[in-house]
């Protein structure tokens, strides 16, 4: 499969879980991953943004290529 038809199914993917409840599982280098808990908030033509669920409600963004190589992954709720 090629490489651009893979962005857009998952960057499709994404956008059809705007406002869905995630499980993000992130590394973070070095051999640490991070797992957090929050919302799909925006999906952009490059970027997306989550909302997370800790105390300090921060927002962090990803590209569609970090899911692709696998640096993030994320698990939609049920």
């Amino acid at each position: 499969m090629e490489k651009g038809n893979v962005l857009a199914s998952i960057r499709k993917n994404i956008e059809d879980h705007v406002g869905d409840k995630v499980t993000l599982r992130a590394n973070s280098g070095r051999r640490k991953v991070s797992v957090n808990s929050g919302v799909i908030e925006k999906a952009y033509p490059s970027i997306f943004v989550i909302r997370l669920e800790s105390d300090t409600q921060r927002k962090v963004t990803y590209s569609y290529s970090d899911v692709l190589t696998k640096t993030v992954q994320l698990v939609f709720a049920v």
